[in-house]
């Protein structure tokens, strides 16, 4: 398996946007997890924490039209991101 953490800050007061167009998204093949979440202590940022069943199908997703769509709905309310770790998940709840 293949994992993404990343903290997104945005534009001042528009997390909630972006996090439903993040949220938006319909199925992505070889996708187990993606969730989008709100950092507790910054108004302007959310984690997102991704699990793969490879790299080879983050990458291929990049390519789908709608992450394509999403990215260009999105990109101007994104001021940064912060941090961004690959991982390389084990297993847990709802990864089988």
């Amino acid at each position: 398996m293949y994992g993404l953490i990343g903290k997104i800050v945005t534009v001042d007061g528009k997390r909630a946007e972006l996090a439903s167009i993040l949220i938006g998204m319909d199925a992505l093949p070889g996708c187990a997890s993606y969730v989008v979440a709100n950092d507790a202590s910054d108004p302007n940022a959310l984690w997102v924490t991704e699990v793969w069943a490879s790299a080879d199908d983050h990458a291929a997703s990049l390519e789908l039209p709608v992450v394509v769509a999403a990215v260009a709905e999105g990109r101007h309310l994104i001021a940064g991101i912060e941090s961004r770790v690959e991982t390389e998940p084990l297993g847990g709840i709802g990864l089988g």
